[in-house]
């Protein structure tokens, strides 16, 4: 079971890796499914990946704050909404079923993503709202 959880581990820190170059993938979400597998498989990649300069950041940011930057809101839900509006008008045009729970995904991750409180970042200042 060791075994599969690690494999599972790397392959969404790729996809978490990706989603910071592919505006589509979202990063975090993807490292902290990383994090979580790690830590249940391997204790080595857990404190690799949350000890790591670049990656390990996004992970303790969220988890030790449980807070969202205002900017990263704003763009991974507006992102979100333009694809899920190009899919609809586009590829699902003729099947209102598929529309239908294109929208309905969007909003609930929507709500999910504003659920969390806002971090909001002054002229080197954290603070949360």
């Amino acid at each position: 079971m060791k075994y599969l959880l690690v494999f599972f581990g790397i392959i969404s820190l790729a996809l978490g890796i990706a989603g910071i170059f592919l505006p589509v993938l979202p990063t975090t979400p993807f490292l902290l499914l990383s994090t979580a597998l790690f830590a249940r498989s391997s204790p080595r990649l857990y404190n690799m990946l949350i000890n790591h300069k670049i990656l390990g950041s996004y992970i303790r940011g969220f988890l030790n704050e449980k807070a969202i930057p205002l900017r990263i809101k704003i763009f991974s839900v507006s992102v979100m909404w333009l694809t899920v509006l190009i899919a609809v008008f586009s590829v699902a045009k003729e099947k209102l079923w598929l529309q239908l729970l294109l929208f309905a995904v969007a909003i609930a991750v929507t709500l999910h993503i504003l659920s969390y409180k806002t971090k909001i970042i002054k002229h080197g200042k954290d603070t949360k709202t």
